[in-house]
């Protein structure tokens, strides 16, 4: 891209000066990624369903496409755009999945989707991104005011409620993964905002709690948990195919096109397109992919150690933990190394709905931490930076 003057006082030219240009470019890299497995894997999915060989690709080269531009526009807003866009999207988001137990579509007895003319959506994944936002927002405009050494109870109960309206629906539908995701973003916001290690404690039990709920009530996750558990009990093709992927696939991989996952398994364009990264391009590329993913939430959870705004650190902490925890959840399941869950690599596994919400997701990071020269001012109604600096050092102090 040719060199931007200084002196160029137009919008692009000062977004692309303060953008952060390697999680940007990751950003574009796991795109790219995206297209090239897509064309790997897809084909021989469509054509197993008794559709045309294009038809994945080409869906997906149109979500990727909206993807690209979606990370775009968004990361050039600012940070009190960002918190009204939240507020709009989580209101449609929550009232659409909603509408998913009464008009959704029923798949593997879950009601997840709405059914669109051209593709059928998920209303959850886009909860993920602007309950973050907005959860960021409520704790940290309360900031100060204190009520037995924790977040003052007018922020902290008003996102403990709404959390509860997701865990209501989220248990409904059911679909415990996307649960188990805004869960734990929800546990990191209130981490890094200042909940005591006494609170986190008890937070991380509810959740093993939960867990624990879920395996008695539901016998799809108590299914998986005791295949994952005793390789001797159910049907456990899948994960067998998929790890035999991996080690067909060796160090540099059989070769583009050349791998045989992608024929056996039914999601091999979806939730184990990881299986065919491995297979058809080894180990190394695996470790690019994994290596990716790392640099775009760790460079983000750096820059946040530099910043003063409670909002912007909370909000940018749930969205890339949201991000991070997804790609982890993908390719662990696909390695065996937890208990089986459909979730989407982020940018790289086929889906609408994944890919949009993800590039929600990344444009509000790079647009929460992009540089700005008044870094030191806080948005109006979030407090100051006094309070915000002396809470953190009686933390670590504790």
């Amino acid at each position: 891209m040719p060199a931007i003057s200084r002196v160029d006082a137009s919008r692009f030219a000062r977004w692309w000066r303060n953008i952060d240009r390697v999680t940007l470019c990751c950003v574009l890299i796991l795109i790219a990624f995206g297209y090239i497995l897509m064309l790997a894997a897809s084909p021989a999915v469509a054509v197993r369903i008794g559709a045309s060989r294009e038809m994945f690709i080409l869906k997906q080269v149109v979500f990727l496409s909206l993807a690209g531009l979606v990370v775009t526009g968004v990361s050039m807003l600012s940070r009190q755009s960002i918190i009204r866009f939240a507020a709009i999207g989580g209101v449609l988001a929550l009232l659409a999945t909603v509408m998913t137990l009464v008009h959704g579509v029923e798949i593997k007895g879950a009601r997840r989707w709405i059914a669109l003319p051209l593709m059928s959506v998920q209303p959850s994944e886009f909860l993920k991104p602007f309950f973050a936002v907005v959860t960021a927002w409520l704790l940290a405009r309360t900031r100060g005011r204190r009520v037995f050494g924790i977040v003052s109870l007018t922020g902290l109960g008003v996102a403990g409620l709404l959390f509860g309206v997701i865990l209501v629906l989220l248990k409904s539908q059911p679909d415990i993964g996307m649960l188990s995701v805004i869960t734990c973003v929800f546990m990191a916001q209130l981490f890094v905002v200042g909940l005591p290690l006494i609170f986190v404690g008890v937070g991380v039990g509810g959740m093993v709690g939960l867990f624990m709920l879920a395996f008695v009530m539901f016998p799809h996750v108590r299914s998986r948990v005791e295949r994952f558990l005793h390789p001797n009990v159910g049907d456990h093709y899948q994960i067998d195919t998929a790890l035999r992927a991996f080690g067909n696939g060796g160090l540099m991989g059989r070769g583009p096109g050349e791998g045989r996952v992608k024929d056996l398994l039914p999601d091999a364009h979806a939730d184990f397109v990881f299986a065919v990264a491995g297979e058809e391009y080894g180990l190394l590329i695996c470790g690019g992919i994994i290596l990716v993913f790392l640099t775009i939430v760790v460079r983000t959870l750096f820059k946040l150690m530099r910043e003063d705004d409670p909002f912007t650190i909370a909000a940018a902490a749930g969205l890339v933990t949201g991000f991070g925890l997804q790609a982890f959840v993908n390719m662990g399941s696909t390695l065996h190394l937890i208990p089986t869950k459909g979730m989407t690599l982020p940018f790289i596994s086929y889906g609408g709905s994944s890919a949009i919400s993800v590039a929600l997701t990344m444009g509000m990071v790079l647009a929460l931490t992009r540089h700005r020269v008044t870094s030191g001012t806080i948005s109006r109604g979030f407090g100051n930076a006094e309070d915000w600096q002396s809470g953190a050092r009686t933390r670590r102090t504790a």
